[in-house]
């Protein structure tokens, strides 16, 4: 990612609409899946570390990411963070109840998905969970996956094949920021057709704000109960290594 957007995000995280519903989404398939606390938690990527924060009532929650930058960040929230590459994790295998990647595995510094999740699944304990979350669908391709760095932007079938393939038990998987379909459909053809550049990290108006933070939390609902979405602009994928 570049160096600026860690800064963004770090800015907003808290409040921004698709950060908070997107952990509530998070929140839903756990509960949804597995009651109680977890041993350790891993979260794989960890950014400026605000997931982390969440996961922390989850288990012992520790962070790792590649850059510095990032856990410059991640280190001022008062987290517990590593830097190391998640194509050669740094710990032995089988140390972790719960493992999470919140948009890593599409990103340019992950040269191998199928090989990350491997390593993702090495360190899981047996019966441990691995949640996923990437970006969907190529055609909403536009100007944040530029300033973000994106590789690539995942169908929910590749997702589940990815899981599947690397010898995991898939719990449930969707689509994501459904509602909000159409209005990042349209944003995102206008980015190309407009030339647009920079990332969609930043507050909007606290009425749209409250809308839009709203419509995921009405996903979150419907994800805890079982549900999925036929599109979405998010894949959201919860699975388990095998006992």
């Amino acid at each position: 990612m570049r160096l600026e957007e860690y800064g963004r995000m770090h800015a907003v995280e808290d409040r921004q609409w698709w950060y908070v519903g997107m952990r509530a989404i998070t929140e839903a398939l756990l509960a949804r899946h597995a009651t109680g606390t977890f041993g350790r938690v891993l979260d794989a990527g960890c950014g400026t570390g605000r997931n982390l924060q969440a996961l922390a009532g989850r288990g012992r929650a520790l962070g790792i990411d590649l850059s510095p930058e990032a856990l410059v960040f991640a280190r001022g929230r008062g987290t517990e963070v590593v830097r190391g590459d998640l194509l050669r994790l740094p710990f032995r295998e089988r140390s972790f109840a719960l493992v999470t990647s919140f948009d890593v595995l599409y990103h340019r510094w992950v040269e191998d998905d199928r090989m990350a999740v491997r390593e993702l699944v090495r360190t899981l304990e047996p019966g441990g969970l691995l949640f996923v979350r990437v970006p969907a669908l190529k055609l909403l391709w536009g100007a944040h996956d530029e300033a973000v760095l994106s590789r690539h932007r995942y169908t929910r079938p590749e997702v589940e094949s990815l899981l599947r393939d690397c010898g995991l038990e898939l719990l449930q998987a969707s689509y994501a920021n459904a509602l909000l379909f159409p209005l990042l459909l349209v944003r995102r053809t206008l980015d190309r057709l407009l030339g647009r550049h920079g990332s969609d990290v930043e507050l909007l108006a606290a009425p749209l704000e409250r809308l839009f933070a709203g419509c995921l939390r009405a996903e979150a609902f419907w994800l805890r109960r079982g549900g999925r979405f036929p599109i979405g602009a998010s894949v959201v994928a919860l699975a388990r290594r095998p006992a």
